[in-house]
């Protein structure tokens, strides 16, 4: 059963969300990448239904149906979660966010640990100007560029997203997958963009600049962290240091897999995030 509707927040702002499988399912949040909407991922809503989730989400704001929120941080995203799961009376929940949904994942893992039943990052980015970490090193052009801009200022971005885009941040596997099982990607990301790119400047900003969470934090509640091998969009350098960084997070990584074909793993990943809510329930 898919549903979908809006939630007025107490600034007035419109969050639109997304509900779809069994209605007995555990919700498990999915936090959507730059540029998307918020819409559950239709290659994964049969391997979730199997193993009894039953996914919910939203746009985040300048996406879709939810207001911009100009100037947002990462950590902001956990207000949004906690009016969603409030309204539709989800008292506890797993999150899962693939590449700049990642941070937003773990952002509810450290800040909510009492409802965040179990945690995973696909793809997803560390903190910028993390200790240790060449956080622009292995990025493809494309992708560094944008971020680089993102990091001088919403003028830069802007001017900078106005660029052709680069094909080779994706490697052969990637563009492979974008073809076939992943071609749901195009619909998604022509959603998001739709109406300009406000959220995708919000995003990138959000990404640059203090998440407003220490990752450690989502160490509270059982992590995974998984990257693909060669990731041109974030780099698996990323994903280590985010695994070394929260206590106790588990780390996949799949040697030949990038950006988008690491999805093809997920049936592995909510593998785990199966028994982790299972023993998080116990």
């Amino acid at each position: 059963m898919a549903s979908e509707g809006d939630l007025q927040c107490a600034d007035g702002r419109i969050v639109h969300w997304y509900e779809d499988g069994p209605a007995d399912g555990v919700p498990l949040f999915w936090h959507h990448g730059t540029p998307n909407i918020g819409q559950p991922p239709g290659p994964l809503m049969r391997p979730a239904t199997e193993r009894g989730f039953r996914w919910v989400s939203l746009d985040r704001p300048g996406y879709g149906g939810s207001t911009r929120r100009e100037g947002r941080y990462v950590a902001d995203i956990v207000e949004d979660v906690a009016g969603v799961a409030d309204a539709l009376r989800m008292p506890r929940f797993a999150v899962v966010g693939h590449s700049g949904g990642g941070p937003h994942a773990l952002a509810c893992a450290a800040l909510m640990p009492g409802r965040v039943l179990a945690a995973a990052s696909i793809a997803g980015l560390a903190p910028y100007g993390a200790a240790g970490l060449d956080w622009f090193g292995g990025m493809g052009r494309g992708g560094r560029e944008e971020l680089e801009a993102a990091a001088l200022g919403p003028a830069a971005l802007s001017a900078q997203l106005s660029q052709d885009w680069d094909p080779e941040m994706f490697t052969p596997a990637d563009h492979e997958a974008l073809g076939g099982p992943w071609r749901w990607f195009t619909g998604i990301v022509e959603a998001a963009l739709a109406h300009g790119p406000d959220g995708m400047i919000d995003d990138d900003r959000a990404y640059v600049t203090g998440w407003g969470f220490d990752p450690a934090d989502a160490g509270a509640v059982a992590t995974l962290i998984a990257h693909g091998g060669e990731d041109r969009v974030v780099p698996a350098s990323h994903g280590r240091w985010l695994a070394e960084a929260i206590p106790g997070a588990a780390l996949r990584r799949f040697d030949d897999a990038g950006h988008i074909s690491v999805l093809l793993h997920a049936e592995e990943l909510l593998d785990w995030l199966q028994e982790s809510v299972e023993e998080a329930r116990r």
